[in-house]
């Protein structure tokens, strides 16, 4: 028996705080896409780190030299991919993004950022820059400086899960509170 529009919403939320969760979930790792200065598309991975279904909010980290704020910081509209093989899920999530670089919510994301990862926003130059090797620059006494929250509040979410001979997909899309839900032709 096919699942209701809001079956499948609740168990698109739920697949996201699971991802957020289990390092190991083949959603945990996720393809934000940006509007670059040049008017193109960028496309790059990044980790989900925290998702609340109930503000609409996936919390992700970056480190705030990187193209990708000053990318949101022009253009707050942003997309994500997620897809899960196993379930033969894909959920296109839309909305505006937001970065934080102070604040108590930058702050206890700093905090929660296992000492092993924090070395990930030490280095001296910023992302993409030129280097004569591998991680041979300078790292960075103080790495927090570096650190950057991204918050994308969902406001569109497409939900398609390929079956043979059954594909399904529904989109859900936010103007208030609660979602416009409707099937849609996969």
């Amino acid at each position: 028996m096919d699942a209701t529009l809001a079956e499948i919403l609740a168990s698109a939320w739920a697949l996201l705080v699971r991802a957020a969760a289990d390092p190991r979930h083949p959603c945990r790792v996720v393809q934000l896409a940006t509007a670059g200065r040049d008017g193109a598309p960028h496309l790059r991975s990044v980790v989900l780190r925290d998702v609340d279904p109930a503000a609409r909010v996936l919390r992700l980290h970056t480190d705030r030299r990187s193209a990708k704020v000053t990318e949101i910081a022009a253009e707050p509209r942003v997309a994500l991919l997620a897809w899960d093989p196993r379930a033969r899920l894909q959920l296109r999530v839309g909305g505006r993004a937001e970065v934080l670089t102070h604040g108590p919510a930058w702050q206890a994301a700093w905090e929660a950022t296992p000492v092993g990862s924090r070395g990930d926003y030490a280095q001296l130059d910023p992302p993409g820059t030129p280097a004569t090797a591998p991680l041979d620059a300078p790292r960075h006494p103080e790495p927090e400086r570096n650190f950057a929250v991204i918050l994308l509040t969902v406001d569109r979410l497409d939900w398609l899960r390929l079956a043979p001979g059954a594909h399904r997909r529904a989109g859900f899309v936010w103007s208030g509170d609660l979602p416009r839900a409707t099937w849609l032709v996969p």
